[in-house]
């Protein structure tokens, strides 16, 4: 059970997070260029949020690396809330647990 409360390593959940976010463009785009799907959603409005992105090859690598840079931030704050919630809750707990053990104090003196 002590294990449940150990801290998530933020970048590495941030690293793994970024990778798989940037291999996901990459190969959706790929998709793209190789199958031209005429019923897929539209991949240049990334470019509103990926500067540089293109449906191309290019902007594959380039999307890539946007994306990996996104999931890297989004991983390490996922991580970061976490371990804060956890931190706090243990740090709740055990205050309410020592308050309940100490509350009849006064009782014997």
């Amino acid at each position: 059970m002590p294990l449940a409360f150990l801290p998530v390593h933020k970048l590495a959940l941030g690293l793994a997070t970024g990778l798989v976010a940037g291999a996901a463009l990459f190969l959706l785009t790929a998709y793209h260029l190789l199958l031209r799907p005429s019923h897929a959603p539209d991949l240049r409005l990334l470019a509103e949020y990926f500067h540089g992105y293109t449906v191309s090859w290019t902007g594959a690598l380039v999307g890539a690396l946007w994306a990996g840079i996104t999931g890297l931030v989004a991983g390490w704050f996922a991580a970061f809330v976490r371990n804060l919630s956890m931190a706090l809750m243990v740090f709740l707990l055990r205050t309410r647990a020592e308050l309940d053990r100490t509350a009849d104090f006064l009782d014997h003196i």
